[in-house]
């Protein structure tokens, strides 16, 4: 870590942007007021590079002390100091000196680009902002709720009236809190040698209950068809005669009986759908 030890001598005067009392606010907050002064002065080039460079190493402990705030959250460390360092290059890169410290800075921008990385890039499947600001709310809640030893488990009661949300927001956001990664349908449930994975557990739909339905619904406008029809339908559909086959039964035209099977379905199908047009022909 690099740090400025001018402060340490006696009568040295400390350097714009550093506490009156010549004191950081942390270990890690190296005084570079000079090194950004300087950096805002030059010009793309090798030596505003490597000035770059050395400012990016006398702050990088500070990115990564940022970046243990969210640890045990599912990401390595090491990946989170990766995205704290991106975010410290962006701070330095676009920190106007004349506004005053660059930890005042620095800091929001770091954390900023560590919780983006986490709402962008860490949930399995895509979750809508609003639910991702319900989850760390009810975080931070349960968090605040159990702080002391023995605390029990808050309800979702106590939640709702610790952050002002409703009960039905509080359950999102605890069902959010289950929902950071997801599980694979391949997953083993059983260790044993009759292993069975998630997706043999899951229900399929059986279409013999659509069959079911649409039978019955249709027995009734069925039976209240007149007789040549319904004798139509049956040798049609169940004994699986031709038309004209039936036509020769019934001494009646092929095409007669085309336009009887085709009314006489049509008009069950409009029973079924509660769509029947009064004075249909029943001929």
């Amino acid at each position: 870590m690099l740090t400025d030890m001018s402060t340490s001598r006696p009568g040295a005067t400390a350097p714009a942007g550093a506490p009156a009392s010549g004191r950081r606010n942390h270990d890690d907050a190296p005084h570079t007021a000079e090194q950004f002064a300087r950096l805002a002065e030059l010009d793309d080039g090798p030596e505003r590079d490597a000035l770059r460079d050395e400012l990016v190493t006398a702050w990088l402990p500070m990115a990564h002390r940022i970046a243990g705030r969210f640890r045990d959250r599912g990401e390595s460390v090491e990946d989170l100091r990766q995205v704290a360092a991106l975010g410290l290059v962006k701070a330095i890169d676009r920190f106007d000196p004349s506004r005053g410290a660059f930890e005042s800075y620095a800091v929001p921008t770091i954390t900023g680009e560590v919780k983006r990385h986490f709402r962008d890039r860490m949930w399995a499947l895509r979750v809508p902002r609003r639910v991702q600001e319900l989850r760390n709310r009810v975080r931070v809640a349960r968090r605040e709720l159990t702080q002391h030893p023995g605390s029990p488990e808050p309800t979702v009661a106590a939640i709702a009236s610790h952050t002002g949300l409703t009960e039905e927001e509080v359950t999102a956001g605890l069902e959010a809190l289950e929902s950071f990664s997801t599980l694979s349908l391949d997953a083993e449930l059983s260790t044993g040698d009759d292993g069975y994975s998630l997706a043999d557990t899951l229900g399929e739909t059986d279409t013999s209950y659509d069959v079911v339905v649409d039978r019955e619904a249709a027995k009734e406008g069925l039976r209240r068809l007149p007789e040549r029809e319904r004798a139509i339908l049956y040798m049609r559909f169940f004994e699986d005669m031709t038309q004209s086959r039936i036509a020769d039964r019934l001494g009646i035209s092929q095409m007669h009986v085309s336009r009887l099977i085709s009314r006489s379905c049509a008009r069950v199908r409009d029973e079924v759908l509660g769509s029947r047009h009064p004075g249909a022909d029943r001929r």
